[in-house]
């Protein structure tokens, strides 16, 4: 099997794969419907990608995971990620929707400052997002928009007003995520408890003696989440980073064993994961508004 990665640096050579015209270096609207019969491939962009499937039963590799999408859904790139699956020798017809916009395009804009807050860049396939026929039309709404601006002549103000296009497109589906994160409460409640667990197990079991403090990285991965989608489902249900609440469970553990009075501030440290006691100080005295020493007085 086939395992090479193809990497595709710019859109026109994108475009120049599927046989389709560039109106434009650094964007594209692509109907993949119209895109010639196509091999299986893993394919690694240096641009900004957001895909619409709009087949049933199409299996993606993104990362190391396999996913099969349904009708309506859509996962988003960041220039780097490899996604596809390993040719297999068979020939198909994709169908669905991409844009494709560089960074070059965006770059000194709004929009180039604002691409944090689109977290779901870095998502997990599995994390992907399911949208409604009615968020699916207004999703495409932004693609016939954007795709207008590349086919009317250009003026000065064709660039801004592709960048405020994807820009809606992408609050859009910062919005249906939000959806998605509410539709899903019980699913993510579930995650929460079991975060607690993994927190009060991390700490009071000798994990973090061992291992260290707990990062967010770590905790995502127990549940077979990414990073950023875990955070933001922390944040949703919480309120709080997912930083903040490993925080407030450490000073919870910490709490209960600064009261034990053969214990030292330094033993505690370590035995919550701190390389510097130090360090649990510092964070104590934020978190509570007295030292550790000060806390065990007193109580």
């Amino acid at each position: 099997m086939d395992k090479t990665v193809l990497d595709v640096r710019t859109i026109t050579e994108y475009n120049d794969s599927l046989e389709l015209e560039t109106l434009h270096p650094l964007v594209a609207v692509v109907d993949l419907s119209k895109a010639k019969p196509m091999k299986h491939a893993k394919r690694m962009f240096s641009f900004y990608t957001v895909f619409l499937k709009d087949e049933k039963n199409c299996d993606i590799l993104y990362g190391r995971r396999s996913y099969d999408y349904q009708k309506g859904s859509i996962i988003c790139l960041a220039p780097g990620q490899v996604i596809g699956t390993a040719d297999t020798g068979e020939v198909y017809q994709p169908k669905g929707w991409v844009l494709c916009f560089h960074p070059d395009l965006i770059n000194g804009t709004s929009l180039s400052r604002n691409m944090k807050e689109y977290s779901y860049f870095s998502y997990e396939v599995n994390e992907a997002l399911h949208v409604s026929e009615r968020e699916r039309l207004l999703f495409l709404d932004c693609l016939d928009k954007i795709q207008h601006e590349l086919e009317h002549s250009i003026d000065r103000l064709s660039k801004r007003l592709i960048i405020n296009h994807i820009e809606t497109l992408l609050d859009y589906c910062l919005r249906f995520y939000e959806r998605q994160f509410v539709t899903r409460t019980q699913d993510n409640q579930d995650i929460l408890a079991r975060f607690e667990y993994l927190l009060d197990d991390y700490f009071f079991n000798g994990t973090a003696k061992q291992k260290g403090l707990p990062t967010v990285k770590y905790c995502a991965s127990e549940f077979r989440l990414s990073p950023n989608y875990f955070g933001d489902l922390i944040k949703k249900e919480t309120g709080k980073t997912a930083q903040e609440y490993i925080h407030l469970k450490l000073i919870e553990a910490a709490k209960n064993l600064v009261l034990i009075p053969d214990k030292t501030i330094s033993e505690i440290a370590y035995d919550l994961g701190f390389q510097y006691p130090q360090h649990f100080s510092r964070l104590f005295k934020k978190l509570t508004g007295y030292s550790p020493n000060e806390y065990r007085v007193i109580n």
